[in-house]
């Protein structure tokens, strides 16, 4: 869909739910309509603040929640890798990166008809909607994996690190084992 159709469908959508069509939330959506990745908030925050240096983080944060309760965009998060939003909010999956954590669209067509919702009906449930995640590598960390390896079989993936201890590893009184 084109930038300019986005940004009607946005203006449309801001209208309808009485949001004010402020400066921050077009610059925000415009650094969002023509993309095709899944940038994390911080990484629409940078974009923003080249074009509107006063725009706060929190600003950003606050900005694309809206978006996400109005339907203008959409969240894609997997389990252990950074929020993302998705500019895309038709009905489709991702693909993880088990790498580098990159998300990469795969069409709703494609699973449709291969899978089967489960009957929940005696739980009282009622399934509204679902996002299927398929994890592996990207074919740029095979083609990193393979050329580290002098067999050139691809190398099991690695994981990024979760966050760091604030104390640097050091133990419950701020020593470390080998002290």
């Amino acid at each position: 869909m084109a930038p300019t159709t986005r940004i009607q469908q946005f203006e449309a959508a801001c209208r309808a739910h009485g949001l004010p069509l402020t400066v921050q939330r077009r610059r925000i959506f415009e650094a969002l309509a023509g993309r095709t990745d899944h940038p994390t908030p911080d990484q629409v925050y940078a974009k923003v603040k080249q074009t509107l240096p006063g725009v706060s983080r929190t600003t950003v944060y606050r900005v694309l929640d809206t978006f996400v309760r109005v339907g203008v965009l959409a969240r894609a998060s997997s389990p252990g890798a950074a929020s993302r939003v998705d500019p895309r909010t038709s009905r489709h999956h991702h693909l993880v990166c088990r790498s580098c954590d990159r998300l990469f669209d795969v069409d709703e067509d494609a699973v449709r008809h291969r899978i089967r919702l489960p009957d929940v009906r005696r739980r009282g449930f009622a399934i509204q909607g679902y996002s299927i995640y398929f994890t592996g590598l990207c074919a740029a960390c095979q083609a990193e994996a393979t050329a580290a390896r002098p067999s050139g079989r691809a190398a099991a993936p690695r994981r990024r690190s979760g966050p760091r201890s604030h104390r640097g590893g050091r133990g419950r009184r701020g020593r470390s084992r080998t002290d």
